[in-house]
């Protein structure tokens, strides 16, 4: 019941993926918790996020602004012919004890867009200094779908710095994958030029990396041409790069690595072997394996650290256990608390 009804509300209240999940798991905990241990982790106790005293992202967007981003749906998935850097100033769950959120069911919401006077240079003054999680959605995302998954998980892992989205123009339409995976590769100068901007500014600590399905390509794109400019004095700056279910050609994906030097170390991937949504990609591919539906040894060759997840899904598709499963967030939480310089 409690499904249906969140797949039936009107596009007014509109439930994203990250709340339907995150239902599911509380509904459903003993099942998502009986295959825990193939991670090897017990539950770690976190730290407050930086989101839950100041409930504020940055967003850099290479997508069309709507009506000015004045309101909602802000961005649009045409491409932009300029980058946006802005602030989403986020509505926190209630967290209450007979509230939604207290039975997984409340989320993150989105209440205005503030684009700020500023590009790609001026980030790191916009992040304060310290450390800096970056979010890069995957294929099929709407602007604030994106915003708020990055918030969801950034929450989720208690991440103490600033936090940044990285959203780039996707259709979210199931049959617009060629759209999405060229806007994403589309993208990935602008995504270079961020990161460029935050690892040469003095005051920035380092710069965490979690990317999801399709935005594993663009970001790995960007790192293999961030090393070009930088070369290894880049190194010390990138801290943890979370590849979640990533949605990449074996062969394109080895060939990247080797291009990025130590920064290849630096990679952990997040794969499954039974993510569905990855098994359809590859067909669209002409049959060729996605690196996150590949099996672990093949993966772990390639010289990145692998975490096979694939007996930690739950439900029918298996593609976003970055948003659904805590053992996986604690993953994520792990290799930025693990990386150094």
């Amino acid at each position: 019941m409690i499904v249906r009804y969140l797949l039936q509300r009107d596009s007014r209240h509109a439930v994203s993926r990250r709340v339907l999940l995150g239902g599911l798991v509380s509904a459903g905990s003993a099942l998502a918790l009986g295959g825990c241990a193939g991670l090897g982790a017990a539950g770690a106790r976190f730290d407050a996020s930086s989101l839950s005293a100041d409930p504020t992202l940055l967003v850099a967007t290479t997508r069309k602004p709507v009506n000015g981003a004045r309101a909602k749906p802000w961005f649009g998935p045409e491409r932009a012919t300029s980058m946006t850097v802005a602030r989403a100033k986020l509505v926190a769950p209630d967290e209450s004890r007979l509230s939604l959120a207290s039975v997984g069911l409340g989320g993150w919401r989105l209440d205005r867009i503030e684009p700020v006077p500023a590009d790609a240079g001026d980030l790191a003054a916009q992040a304060g200094g310290g450390d800096v999680l970056i979010y890069v959605h995957g294929f099929k995302q709407t602007f604030e779908t994106a915003v708020l998954d990055g918030a969801y998980l950034s929450d989720a892992i208690k991440f103490r710095g600033r936090t940044m989205v990285f959203a780039w123009p996707s259709k979210a339409g199931l049959f617009d994958y060629a759209y999405d995976r060229d806007s994403a590769m589309w993208s990935r100068d602008d995504f270079e030029r961020v990161l460029s901007a935050l690892v040469s500014a003095p005051g920035t600590g380092r710069v965490h990396i979690v990317a999801h399905s399709m935005g594993t390509m663009l970001t790995l794109e960007s790192l293999r041409q961030l090393h070009a400019r930088y070369g290894e004095t880049v190194t010390s700056k990138i801290g943890a790069v979370v590849f979640a279910a990533p949605d990449i050609d074996m062969d394109v994906f080895s060939s990247a690595v080797q291009r990025i030097g130590p920064l290849a170390g630096k990679i952990t991937v997040i794969a499954a072997t039974n993510d569905r949504a990855l098994a359809l990609s590859g067909q669209i591919a002409g049959g060729m394996t996605r690196v996150g539906a590949a099996e672990k040894a093949a993966i772990a060759r390639l010289g990145v650290r692998v975490i096979d997840a694939s007996a930690e899904g739950w439900g029918i598709v298996n593609h976003d256990l970055f948003l659904s499963n805590g053992e996986v967030q604690q993953v994520i939480r792990r290799s930025i608390d693990g990386t150094t310089a």
